[in-house]
């Protein structure tokens, strides 16, 4: 093709209006479109806007996805309970929260949360938001978690704490890791709906939460080893048919 044709489709290229309900509504005030016509021109016109924030959001997800921030575990827990000492690393509130934050700004995205208290439950909303308006939200409920002696302020604390973690992991897609990865079978827990199921099984039964975590030299049900999980599942189902029979 010769420069000259070249530069004339460049031209015509440039010269192209891109007709977006805005052009529209611009032209429609221009032209003296009544009241109801400029209503409609406007509706169309954000919902226009709606639809090209969620596709800009599923792109930057896209992005932020295609590389993900790796996730390690930064603190050491020790603790002594009546079974013994208990020792476990998890990646803190604070790594989480920087460590995405950082990956998703890149993209234009960013993250906050939301918390409410009702019925005895603790629950928490992960917003993640696109800069041009569009969001996305997960929620997460569970009990203040009592265990290890805390107070009714701290065990709230340390549900919501867990519950932020959580809800930004789940919604980001993303896992933590081990410094090691030779430790990573050592240090598998749980997930969060597993925990769920165990509390709620506990309650069912009428079994003693403190108790059992003690017994098992953790200082939450969150902190339960993926690999015991169809174990305990079993023995409190067990328990429990032994306590119904008993009553019969």
């Amino acid at each position: 093709m010769m420069e000259a044709q070249k530069q004339e489709i460049m031209t015509q290229q440039n010269n192209q209006v891109v007709v977006t309900p805005s052009t529209v509504l611009s032209k429609a005030y221009e032209s003296g479109a009544s009241i109801e016509h400029m209503t409609q021109l406007l509706e169309l016109q954000e919902r226009f806007e709606k639809r090209e924030a969620e596709k800009a959001f599923n792109l930057s997800l896209a992005a932020f996805k295609a590389n993900p921030p790796k996730i390690l575990k930064d603190r050491h827990v020790s603790f002594d309970t009546q079974k013994g000492r208990t020792e476990y690393d998890h990646a803190s509130l604070a790594n989480v929260v920087y460590t995405v934050s950082e990956g998703l700004s890149e993209h234009g995205l960013s993250a906050s949360w939301e918390t409410l208290q009702d019925s005895g439950l603790v629950s928490v909303t992960c917003i993640l938001g696109h800069e041009l308006g569009h969001e996305k939200r997960t929620t997460l409920s569970a009990s203040p978690d009592a265990s290890g002696g805390k107070n009714n302020i701290q065990a709230i604390g340390s549900t919501v704490s867990y519950l932020q973690r959580y809800t930004l992991l789940s919604i980001t897609g993303l896992a933590t890791h081990d410094q090691d990865n030779d430790a990573a079978s050592k240090s598998s827990f749980i997930t969060f709906e597993q925990a769920q199921e165990i509390e709620n099984l506990l309650k069912e039964s009428g079994g003693d939460i403190q108790s059992f975590v003690e017994y098992f030299n953790v200082s939450s049900i969150s902190e339960l080893p993926a690999d015991k999980y169809k174990t305990i599942i079993t023995s409190i189902k067990a328990k429990a048919a032994k306590k119904k029979e008993a009553v019969k």
